[in-house]
């Protein structure tokens, strides 16, 4: 079976957590594989928030970093690499106040008419105060996508309690609530499934 890679418009991928030690070992490297194929458009812009930053550049410096750890070298051309850079951008935010709200907004305000996904990359307590940001900060339009990321609470009810704090802010079916180690097991088999598997 041949893969097919389907481009994609381009598009704001607001990180939370982009500093953290998730984001620089899966979601950066991740997404400059995106660019490598050819599915993720030059003019898509990664904008990582975290509480504390020193900016733009000090941000690409840090992606860069994360390239040379987690992307094998004959993977990581200078053009690429350069191409991928160019794509981030950095707000410092306090995700519990308002500091950075504002500057967050005016970035996202300079690119219209394009689908923003907000990407929790944070510990799950950080979820229902992010989700409430992003609607107090009107940024939560009906082409917005918000991603957190098990676990969903400690217990039954922390997590309908968590459910009920994302709906307030978004529409069932712009809340994507995803496992990172749901095809861990299948994928770790496939060679099995593939040849055992009449």
């Amino acid at each position: 079976m041949v893969s097919h890679v389907v481009p994609v418009e381009p598009f704001d991928l607001i990180v939370f957590g982009a500093t953290g030690d998730l984001a620089q070992r899966k979601l950066i490297p991740a997404l400059y594989h995106r660019l490598a194929d050819g599915q993720m458009p030059d003019t898509a812009r990664v904008i990582g928030v975290a509480r504390s930053g020193e900016g733009t550049e000090a941000f690409r410096a840090l992606a860069s970093a994360a390239l040379d750890a987690h992307i094998t070298p004959a993977h990581l051309t200078g053009d690429l690499r350069h191409r991928f850079l160019s794509c981030l951008e950095f707000v410092a935010l306090d995700v519990t106040g308002d500091t950075g709200w504002d500057a967050l907004r005016q970035l996202l305000d300079t690119q219209e008419n394009r689908v923003r996904a907000f990407y929790m990359s944070v510990a799950p307590r950080f979820f229902s105060p992010i989700a409430h940001g992003i609607r107090k900060a009107g940024l939560g339009g009906p082409d917005a996508r918000i991603v957190v990321e098990k676990p969903l609470g400690h217990d039954l009810a922390s997590a309908r309690a968590l459910n009920q704090h994302l709906g307030e802010c978004f529409s069932e079916h712009q809340i994507y609530r995803i496992d990172h180690y749901l095809g861990k097991e299948t994928v770790q088999n496939l060679m099995a499934l593939r040849f055992a598997n009449t």
